[in-house]
């Protein structure tokens, strides 16, 4: 009755040799390593987005204008300042040498657009000067920049 004896490994007698049980696969994507690249990403996004902007700093008038789409290439951007400097991008200008600097820009480039930044204190007269001047070196399409949040002149701010 208790001759035979029962196998304890439960292979019925058989013991595999080289196999051995491996636990099963895990089916589930493991997310952790790729939320936090996502993080260090988008803190270093964060960071850059402000140096991208023009760094000359000027108090823009406010309109209800909406915002222009976005160029191919980086927009060319004068600033006239509270003071009465001419900055072509970040490189302060003499008046006298706006427009032969800006030929020689615009023959570099493909688009003729052109941003003006002039800052609110300015008179009305100046800013219309220098977009002269900057239609007389080649650049036929001019956009002013504002900040948004300004008047809507449509009666129902008062």
């Amino acid at each position: 009755m208790g001759a035979g004896s029962s196998p304890r490994n439960g292979s019925g007698g058989r013991r595999l040799r080289g196999h051995r049980r491996h636990p099963p696969a895990m089916s589930e994507i493991n997310v952790t390593p790729m939320v936090d690249v996502m993080l260090v990403l988008l803190i270093i996004f964060m960071v850059a987005a402000p140096l991208l902007t023009v760094g000359v700093p000027v108090e823009l008038p406010k309109t209800a204008a909406d915002a222009l789409p976005a160029a191919q290439e980086a927009p060319l951007t004068v600033t006239l300042t509270a003071d009465g400097r001419l900055v072509v991008q970040e490189t302060e200008v003499e008046p006298a040498a706006l427009i032969p600097k800006l030929r020689a820009v615009a023959a570099e480039r493909r688009d003729d657009k052109i941003y003006l930044r002039a800052d609110g204190s300015i008179a009305y007269e100046r800013v219309v000067q220098v977009m002269g001047a900057l239609n007389a070196a080649g650049f036929r399409d001019i956009g002013l920049v504002t900040d948004t949040g300004g008047p809507a002149m449509d009666g129902r701010d008062e």
